[in-house]
């Protein structure tokens, strides 16, 4: 016995909404935004990458010391 699917209530429109496209950024957002984005792209990601790579290069290495090297054991 499946169960009548019941209609979703419609969604109450706040009257502090906007309805239509948002206006366009002034100058003061636009330039944030430019300075958010430069930070991000010319700083914080080539940091963060090298710093991805350099700490699993160092898990590597640690393994390596703990472990031993790949390969097969010696005979």
């Amino acid at each position: 016995m499946s169960a009548a699917r019941q209609p979703t209530p419609a969604r109450s429109v706040d009257a502090s909404m906007p309805v239509g496209p948002r206006p366009p950024a002034d100058g003061v957002t636009r330039r944030r935004e430019l300075a958010m984005f430069l930070l991000l792209a010319v700083f914080i990601w080539p940091v963060l990458s090298v710093a991805v790579v350099g700490g699993y290069g160092f898990v590597v290495w640690m393994s390596q010391m703990i472990l031993g090297p790949p390969g097969p054991p010696p005979v």
